[in-house]
C-alpha cells in the first residue's frame, strides 16, 4: 500500500470515529426525547390549578343573618374569587371601562346594590346562570346580597 493511501485510510478512520460517535449521541438523545415525550403523553396534560369553593358555613340554611362573606365564598367563590371563571370574564369588561383590575372581583365592587345582586343571582346575567332556591336559599341570598351590596339602594 502506498503512503498516501495509508494516510487517507487513517483520516477516514479518525473521521468515522469522531463523527460516528456524534451521530450515535444524537440518535441516543432523540430516542431519549421520544421516550420522555411518550411518558409525558401517557401521564396526560399537566394539572391545572382550580379554584375551589370555601367551606360551607355551619348552621341552619334557612336561618336569617348568617355570615354573608362565608356564604359568598362557599356558594359563589368558585366563579367569583381570584382565578374563577366569572372573574376572568369580568376583568376585561371592568378594565375596558377604565376601572382597576381589582374591581373584577365582586367583593371589591362598590357599585352593586343588594337588590341588584339578588336579581342577578335569581335571573342570571350573561355567562352567569340563574341560581335556584335549592342551591342558595332566600335567607342565604339576603346575607350574600347584604355582604356584596355596598352601594346605596
Amino acid at each position: 500500500m502506498s503512503k498516501p493511501t495509508i494516510v487517507l485510510a487513517a483520516a477516514a478512520l479518525v473521521a468515522l470515529a469522531v463523527f460516528g460517535r456524534s451521530n450515535e449521541g444524537q440518535a441516543q438523545g432523540q430516542v431519549q426525547g421520544q421516550v420522555q415525550g411518550q411518558a409525558q403523553a401517557d401521564a396526560g396534560p399537566p394539572m391545572l390549578q382550580y379554584v375551589t369553593r370555601g367551606a360551607a358555613p355551619a348552621g341552619d340554611r334557612l336561618a336569617l343573618g348568617r355570615d354573608g362573606k362565608q356564604l359568598f365564598r362557599h356558594n359563589c367563590g368558585y366563579c367569583h374569587l381570584e382565578g374563577g371563571m366569572g372573574t376572568i370574564i369580568l376583568t376585561p369588561q371592568r378594565t375596558g371601562m377604565g376601572e382597576p383590575p381589582q374591581n373584577a372581583l365582586i367583593e371589591n365592587r362598590s357599585d352593586l346594590t343588594s337588590d341588584y345582586v339578588e336579581a342577578v343571582v335569581r335571573q342570571g346575567k350573561g355567562a352567569m346562570p340563574r341560581i335556584s332556591r335549592a342551591e342558595v336559599t332566600d335567607p342565604e341570598l339576603k346575607s350574600i346580597a347584604a355582604y356584596l351590596g355596598k352601594a346605596k339602594q
